[in-house]
């Protein structure tokens, strides 16, 4: 019978095993503070890009002929609701809810469903916030909250 070797915590809370062995990396949790951080960014831009398409129907030209069309206000909408959903869900990451993780992994892959079907409109500025909804589900997907060891 062998023993797992876990690594063990010092007074101050930090792990003494060697950097980069545990679940949570440097990169993992900071990468969750960023992806929070860029989630409420991006949510703050699709709320003003959702009201600007609202309010004037030709503030976007459509680049070249696309498979996908759908009305510029009808886009209005959809950026409108995406960008409420993702300040609050970003807030939530930042807070450390189990819940919002869950809900920014989902709403980030619908964000990248949306803005693929922007591409006409806005082609470089969604091409931007579908790598960044591909940083924000690994962040989330990576970080395991303290007292969750997934090799128990």
């Amino acid at each position: 019978m062998t023993q797992q070797s876990q690594p063990t915590w010092d007074s101050t809370h930090r792990s003494t095993s060697a950097p980069g062995t545990g679940a949570n990396t440097g990169w993992v949790t900071g990468g969750v503070a960023f992806a929070g951080v860029l989630m409420l960014l991006t949510g703050v831009l699709a709320i003003f890009e959702g009201i600007s398409a609202i309010a004037k129907d030709d503030v976007y030209t459509l680049v070249g002929d696309y498979v996908y069309k759908i009305n510029l206000t009808g886009w209005g909408w959809i950026l409108l609701i995406v960008g409420v959903v993702g300040v609050v869900v970003g807030a939530g990451v930042l807070k450390g809810a189990a819940w919002a993780r869950i809900a920014g992994i989902a709403l980030a892959a619908l964000s990248i469903i949306f803005h693929f079907m922007f591409l006409p409109y806005q082609p470089v500025w969604s091409v931007i916030v579908i790598a960044i909804d591909i940083f924000v589900i690994w962040a989330l997907a990576a970080y395991q909250p303290r007292g969750r060891d997934r090799t128990a």
